[in-house]
């Protein structure tokens, strides 16, 4: 079990009242972690953000109860699927009805966005897996297989495979250029409720309702581990940043994972009941859960939870980039080469009409939050994500249940700093076994050597600059500041300035691979969807100077 300290290693962030009817479908936005999308019973998709109590857009045009709801990679796309089996595709950014699908003959239960190009899978109990193509408003083609429910998809972080999980106990995996069957795992004795692909490694793990986790090696295409034993199945997983663990949610509890050997590394009890869906966000593990019209979220601090089979809790590298797989398992199998890959076949559906979409609204709830959040000045470096602060853990014998917390700028503002820097605040990182910051002389001659706050450029990565490791403390100067300390603050942000130049690395990569193709324009909008500004502006010097 994770140690006990002075702030809680998992606490309830907030609970709201999502929809006037019961909460049939819950998604959190994986890259920002911050961005959440409900779906009800009242035939309607809302978008929030996490920790804000207040509904940001109202997305209608379902006339039957919402089933499953998935975000797009860049999180500015989201589609939705019906009892009915109608498909719904929201474009956030201009807020309004983009494509409505038609075509599977009950509940869609399951939806995935392809990492690179606008395709949208789905799966029903109709049995039938269909690809669609968001631009031309088809079905690209159909996968037939399974005989009951299909559970959940996901595509390959490559985009080349599709793996899918169903009522009939079976996972399968899909090659999509050659549309055709490529594995089937049939180990699992009860419906498989989830698969997740290894962010790196030819990996898929599996949950089912056997109360088993299996790990697939997807070259050899064989079972490599199962962690079995568990009381209740799980309903969410999710592999962590670097690879190294996989988390599973649980009735009232996280598990974390190793394979190869399978070991568990550690267990968190949260009181989530049945968790829906997990997201992991400066090194905080965020899971969302429902009863009947409420949506509560959860956080788990990562740095008091173990994640490796060796050393405490807290010692894994925060928020490794995923280009950095575990050292330990790296020459097992292969890694997953990233380009951008399209999905043609030539068997199409003729296009539906476009009645049902003008019948489809995006209603905007809270003007203030949406345009902070979808219509950023800067559209490339969007928010909220990206720049956003972990979220405060409350003290270790605090039981109150927060309702609703106040926005985590607003947490900092009493604090006293230069009016010159009061609207661009970023907090420094801090131990998890830290105080937090009080307005008052602090007892403790130990505080006033952690600062609350430094400066920081809104639209610039954290982490670049030396004087943004040095604290801003009220009445003094950088000269005044002696060396030992200067060098105390610059390591501690050594290791986020090591996170964003090799997350930047792992994009560059990723673009290099689309360029060493020839086709330019796919490379411009590879380089826009990994959604760093950097890279994009490095490809534009390589253009400048070839041309």
């Amino acid at each position: 079990m994770a140690a006990p300290g002075m702030t809680k290693t998992a606490w309830k962030l907030q609970e709201i009242v999502a929809h006037a009817s019961n909460v049939s479908a819950l998604a959190l936005g994986k890259s920002s972690g911050r961005l959440l999308a409900t779906g009800g019973e009242d035939c309607r998709v809302n978008l929030w953000s996490v920790n804000k109590p207040n509904c940001i857009m109202s997305l209608t045009g379902h006339t039957s109860p919402v089933e499953s709801v998935r975000f797009s990679t860049s999180e500015k796309l989201i589609v939705a699927g019906s009892q009915s089996g109608s498909i719904r595709v929201w474009n956030m950014e201009e807020a309004k009805i983009q494509r409505t699908l038609m075509g599977h003959k009950a509940n869609v239960s399951s939806l995935d966005f392809h990492p690179y190009g606008e395709f949208v899978a789905s799966g029903s109990l109709d049995t039938n897996i269909k690809l669609w193509d968001v631009r031309r408003k088809g079905c690209v083609f159909r996968y037939k297989g399974h005989t009951q429910a299909v559970r959940c998809l996901r595509f390959s972080p490559d985009g080349k495979w599709l793996a899918s999980s169903s009522d009939d106990h079976t996972v399968k995996l899909w090659d999509l250029s050659a549309g055709k069957l490529m594995a089937e795992f049939t180990e699992h004795t009860g419906p498989v409720q989830i698969v997740e692909f290894h962010p790196n490694e030819y990996l898929l793990a599996s949950a089912s309702g056997d109360r088993t986790v299996r790990f697939w090696d997807l070259e050899k295409f064989q079972s490599v581990g199962c962690m079995d034993g568990e009381v209740s199945p799980f309903r969410s997983i999710l592999f962590s940043s670097d690879g190294g663990c996989l988390f599973c949610g649980g009735r009232d509890t996280l598990r974390v994972y190793g394979w190869e050997p399978e070991r568990c590394f550690d267990t968190v009890s949260v009181a989530w009941g049945k968790v829906f869906d997990l997201s992991i966000c400066n090194n905080q593990l965020i899971g969302v859960s429902s009863a009947q019209t409420n949506v509560s979220s959860f956080v788990v601090d990562l740095h008091r939870v173990k994640m490796t089979g060796s050393g405490s809790q807290g010692t894994l590298p925060k928020e490794t980039p995923i280009s950095q797989p575990n050292p330990a398992i790296s020459s097992l199998r292969r890694n997953y080469e990233r380009p951008s890959t399209t999905c043609t076949n030539p068997k199409r559906v003729s296009p539906t009409s476009d009645d049902e979409e003008k019948e489809s609204r995006a209603e905007i709830q809270n003007p203030e939050d949406y345009k902070e959040i979808f219509q950023p000045k800067n559209a490339i470096s969007r928010t909220p994500p990206r720049n956003s602060e972990p979220f405060p853990a409350p003290p270790e014998d605090d039981s109150t249940i927060i309702k609703e917390i106040a926005p985590v700028p607003e947490a900092v503002t009493p604090v006293a700093i230069p009016k010159k820097n009061s609207e661009q605040l970023q907090r420094p990182p801090v131990a998890a076994s830290t105080p937090s910051v009080c307005l008052d002389p602090p007892a403790s001659p130990a505080l006033p050597n952690n600062p609350p706050v430094i400066s920081a450029a809104r639209n610039e990565p954290i982490g670049l600059k030396v004087a943004d490791f040095l604290p801003v403390v009220k009445g003094s100067s950088p000269t005044e500041i002696v060396d030992e300390e200067a060098v105390c603050q610059i390591r501690k942000g050594h290791e986020t300035m090591c996170m964003v130049l090799t997350s930047r690395m792992r994009n560059l990569d990723t673009v290099r691979a689309v360029w060493s193709t020839g086709d330019i324009k796919t490379s411009m909008d590879s380089a826009v969807a990994v959604n760093d500004l950097s890279v994009v502006v490095d490809l534009l010097n390589i253009i400048n100077l070839k041309g």
